[in-house]
């Protein structure tokens, strides 16, 4: 039993950074299962859907951007990886993670660049961490409609730089992070 993790959201200036773990039916393959950001959204949309209805488990946990600024990003990330696998109840011999970098845990685990694009555990939870992190800044802009978050997902694009400087820094922006800092500090 092999439960895959991935992440979401590293890059961005706002939101949380979203973890997600799924362990795969062997019995009941998913088709079309790869890399999230090789995916259109309308396709990672649907796979999102059918993970969820066949997946034996999965799990999505967050960092908040609090927890971003207090503990910096790669740690904030670990630690959503860690609470993903914590989550799990469906017991799994081993944990494959995107990236070269493992969380403190007691789990046998392997830490694989590219996993995403190579171990279908780890496609599917790359895309519920993506479609999560996406709906979560789509509800943002509803809440903060003069930022668009829906269009930039948070990410630092010109027009999310130019509406920090216009507007200033929200709670849900990452303090930490240079742009937002700069911000800050003309404030």
């Amino acid at each position: 039993m092999i439960l895959g993790i991935d992440e979401a959201g590293r890059g961005p200036l706002a939101g949380s950074v979203i973890a997600a773990g799924v362990i795969l039916d062997p019995k009941n393959p998913i088709d079309g299962l790869m890399d999230s950001k090789k995916l259109t959204a309308k396709k990672r949309e649907s796979l999102y859907e059918v993970i969820q209805q066949k997946a034996l488990a999965f799990a999505i946990a967050q960092s908040t951007p609090k927890e971003i600024d207090e503990i910096n990003i790669l740690q904030a990330t670990l630690l959503a990886m860690r609470r993903v696998a914590d989550k799990i109840m469906l017991p799994f011999t081993e944990v494959l993670v995107d990236g070269n970098q493992l969380p403190n845990w007691n789990y046998n685990a392997t830490a694989i660049i590219k996993g995403d694009s190579q171990i279908a555990e780890i496609s599917a939870a790359s895309i519920l961490a993506k479609v999560y992190r996406d709906r979560q800044m789509v509800q943002y802009d509803k809440q903060y409609p003069h930022y668009q978050f829906a269009r930039h997902k948070g990410y630092p694009t010109k027009l999310h730089l130019q509406l920090l400087q216009e507007y200033g820094a929200l709670d849900i922006h990452r303090k930490s992070f240079a742009p937002v800092a700069k911000v800050l500090s003309k404030g």
